[in-house]
């Protein structure tokens, strides 16, 4: 089968390198790619949606692949569906699980799935009492999608006031910030975890742990994630049960009563609490940077694992995972997070190491190739390597390995990435 991917990040690159080592895919588009991808596929330049359905059919192209979470929440996947194509992701009604944290957490409320308690709204008066019920940290979030970065985590009372004064008047987040969420703070250890769904059968992957803050020691400021690693040990077979009965079945259950029957990667942020599953949010796509973990431990085709999702038959599905670990590094431009660099060429070793060649691969994001057919770091996460092992420090000493090959002006990266697990 030929196959389109939107998105242009790490995440899609993984998602096609999985593709690539699946004997049922031939041809891999990408909407629009980035300046790696068009070595494993065709970058294509279209934006608007029905010219990209326009395109599947002119192709012949047998299954779409929605990367992020823009194109979703826009309706790309009720553009397709109406056009009778076969595509990956929820609709854009399904979408508001993550589109609106709003919708997400009155979601929760009306299905009983456990979360802090919170209130939700415009007025300023009600945040700021709301806010004066509860100890500090408090958490405040802009309702709409902001790249990850509507979240503050306010340290006093004083600031989680300052944070909804400024999202209210619209200065901190635009119009995604104009009704906001208020929330207690959860005092756990935080997981990711991944649920592959048809709109009634799901998969769960591997639990993942995301590294959101810039520097060692979960240090700095908030990040769209600088490393993550798959399985992690923070994980028991009590903790899944539990996610199992309390939050995916009643929220694909809940969906489908809803009309908004949940297809896709619905993506749970979980926090446990004295072993408790708490949860924190909905995405309704893969985590980047924990996808380019779980690609590579996918055992099954992914051909398989997509399109029987996209067509309502993961139940006729076999899908399998390597009893390995996998640790994923970013390596960031010089002044991400805080504004851009200037493009930097990208120049990576020759690996000579059959184990690390083996072992280790680059999942490239934020990169542009130049006239001169070369690689440049042109934007703020720039590429991820990744680590495969029999254990979590095997893989990390692989990822750090292949970190050491990779050279362009003012990488950085964290040196500690799966800390907690180790």
């Amino acid at each position: 089968m030929d196959v389109l991917i939107i998105g242009s990040g790490g995440r899609e690159y993984s998602i096609a390198l999985a593709l690539t080592r699946d004997e049922n895919v031939g041809k891999i588009y990408f909407a629009p790619g980035n300046g790696a991808t068009d070595a494993l596929g065709e970058n294509v330049a279209i934006s608007d949606y029905s010219e990209l359905a326009d395109f599947v059919v002119s192709k012949g192209i047998d299954l779409t692949i929605v990367g992020p979470e823009g194109p979703l929440v826009g309706g790309v996947v009720d553009v397709f569906e109406a056009r009778g194509l076969t595509i990956f992701g929820p609709t854009a009604g399904a979408a508001q699980l993550e589109g609106s944290k709003i919708f997400m957490k009155n979601f929760l409320a009306r299905h009983n799935v456990p979360t802090a308690k919170y209130v939700e709204t415009d007025s300023l008066e009600v945040a700021y009492k709301f806010i004066n019920t509860l100890d500090a940290p408090i958490v405040v979030k802009a309702d709409g999608l902001c790249g990850g970065k509507g979240v503050i985590i306010a340290q006093s009372h004083d600031e989680a006031k300052k944070a909804a004064a400024e999202m209210l008047s619209g200065n901190a987040f635009g119009e995604a910030g104009t009704s906001i969420v208020v929330e207690e703070f959860l005092d756990g250890y935080e997981l990711s975890v991944f649920a592959v769904c048809d709109g009634k059968d799901y998969v769960v992957l591997p639990a993942a742990q995301d590294h959101k803050k810039l520097l060692n020691n979960d240090e700095g400021p908030n990040t769209g994630g600088m490393g993550a690693y798959a399985p992690t040990p923070l994980v028991n077979d009590a903790i899944y049960a539990k996610l199992d009965k309390r939050v995916i079945k009643p929220t694909l259950k809940g969906m489908q009563e809803e009309g908004n029957p949940f297809k896709g990667v619905l993506f749970i942020g979980v926090m446990v609490v004295k072993g408790e599953p708490i949860i924190l949010e909905y995405n309704v796509r893969f985590g980047d940077p924990e996808c380019e973990e779980l690609m590579p431990l996918l055992k099954s085709p992914a051909s398989e694992l997509f399109y029987k999702a996209a067509t309502g038959d993961l139940k006729n599905a076999t899908i399998e995972f390597h009893n390995k670990y996998a640790v994923g590094v970013v390596m960031a431009s010089k002044d991400y997070p805080y504004k851009n660099s200037a493009p930097a060429e990208i120049i990576v070793d020759t690996i000579y190491h059959e184990e690390l060649s083996q072992n280790a691969h680059i999942a490239y994001a934020g990169v542009t190739r130049g006239e001169d057919g070369k690689l440049y770091a042109t934007g703020g996460r720039v590429l991820v390597c990744v680590g495969i092992g029999e254990s979590i420090k095997e893989a990390q000493q692989r990822a750090y390995m292949l970190v050491g090959q990779v050279h362009f002006a003012g990488k950085h990266c964290r040196t500690d990435i799966a800390y907690q697990a180790l």
